[in-house]
């Protein structure tokens, strides 16, 4: 088969490369949001100080919007599992996961095509935005009601510190070498 037909594959990865970055992404945001939800987690359960989402924007940034939406669901959902969490799964905190990861891969797949540090905050802040901010916050309205809007300031902080983040990781060269050749 040759080198063409791999790139318009309808399959989820197309190398194995491509399929060891996505789990390694699933799994550090794994790490990262139990390590939250256990131990940085206030009110039980709607204010959490978390970086899990890093992982999942960068899939969807370097990896596309598929690969993204699929690292969202799968961390979000072995994270409930692994965690200490009190209230059961909601499968719109879940999309607002998905969300993130395909936004962020929409964003620089289609709209800001270029790698670098625009294609990093445009495409951070609109998942954000949209996965985070808005559709998680749906999800937990029916927990918390208009309590649950304390948590956009919050998300303005901390997505404005993991884009700042993957910015800094952007300038390393090694870390730039991993992402470019996929």
């Amino acid at each position: 088969m040759s080198k063409s037909s791999h790139t318009h594959s309808p399959r989820l990865f197309s190398s194995v490369k491509r399929m060891v970055l996505a789990a390694m992404m699933a799994a550090m945001s794994v790490v990262i949001g139990i390590l939250c939800k256990n131990f940085l987690n206030f009110g039980g359960g709607m204010f959490r100080i978390t970086f899990e989402n890093l992982p999942i924007l960068l899939a969807g940034i370097f990896l596309g919007p598929v690969a993204g939406g699929t690292v969202g669901l799968a961390s979000d959902l072995i994270s409930y599992l692994l965690s200490n969490q009190i209230y059961p799964p909601n499968p719109v905190v879940t999309l607002g996961a998905c969300a993130v990861g395909v936004v962020s891969g929409v964003m620089a797949k289609y709209v800001v095509k270029t790698h670098g540090i625009r294609q990093i905050i445009l495409s951070g802040i609109t998942a954000h935005v949209i996965g985070s901010m808005i559709i998680k916050s749906i999800g937990l309205y029916a927990i918390y009601q208009w309590a649950v809007l304390i948590r956009i300031p919050l998300y303005l902080v901390i997505s404005s510190l993991e884009i700042f983040l993957l910015c800094l990781l952007w300038r390393q060269k090694s870390f730039r070498y991993l992402f470019e050749k996929l």
